[in-house]
């Protein structure tokens, strides 16, 4: 798997996404946001960080980077995209996923550990994650709040485009357990043809063991097998 990482002025997790892809044995690269092609890639990770310094709002101005007009157009031809922390803001903003992103309900930065449940294990981004496993990775977000209207979450659960809730450490969806307020604790999405998600939680700050955790790598492992089969 060859994976393309976006780079944005402010990007910070690039590098995480590039060394997470090369920890499981494959070749990432990075590309400018001022770039028009993805180049050979396979799979594209929007990652975190605080592109354009988060002005407007979180993700309002990366959408128009002229990349974004590649990814829309990978995306459109059933490639993979995954959008991690501000990767996942950059996705709404772009309308390749439904909902928003707003402000943490208590208007804090949250930068902490956080365990996660996966609701969804038969799609691209899920499929190699154990059955009973609870995940643990670091969130790092002041606007990580997911928030959605009634009809757009009814459809998000018609099509079973939940992917992951935030959980406690027994896999308990509860209000202690939400770090930021998202509704129905809601921590990844992905969209109805199922080849783009976006969530929160840093899978690629969760690659390794040395970290605390490498549940992380399942995610990117599903990604691998999704294009195997392909």
């Amino acid at each position: 798997m060859h994976v393309a990482v976006l780079q944005f002025p402010a990007s910070n997790c690039d590098q995480d996404c590039v060394h997470a892809v090369r920890v499981l044995g494959h070749t990432a690269n990075l590309v400018w946001h001022k770039d028009t092609s993805l180049g050979a890639a396979d799979a594209v990770i929007v990652p975190g960080g605080f592109s354009y310094g988060d002005y407007l709002r979180c993700g309002a101005i990366a959408r128009f980077s002229p990349v974004m007009q590649a990814v829309i157009q990978f995306a459109a031809q059933g490639g993979l995209v995954l959008g991690i922390c501000n990767g996942f803001q950059i996705l709404c903003e772009a309308g390749l996923l439904p909902g928003a992103l707003i402000r943490n309900r208590d208007l804090q930065f949250h930068c902490e550990q956080v365990y996660l449940r996966t609701l969804q294990r038969d799609t691209a981004f899920t499929s190699r994650i154990p059955e009973t496993s609870v995940l643990k990775m670091p969130i790092a977000h002041g606007e990580g709040c997911y928030f959605a209207d009634e009809p757009t979450l009814k459809a998000l659960e018609a099509g079973r485009q939940i992917l992951w809730q935030y959980t406690d450490a027994l896999g308990q969806a509860t209000d202690a357990a939400n770090p930021n307020g998202s509704v129905q604790n809601i921590a990844g999405i992905c969209n109805a043809r199922r080849n783009v998600a976006g969530l929160m939680p840093h899978p690629d700050r969760a690659s390794e063991t040395l970290l605390g955790t490498d549940d992380g790598k399942y995610i990117f492992q599903s990604m691998v097998a999704a294009l195997q089969k392909a």
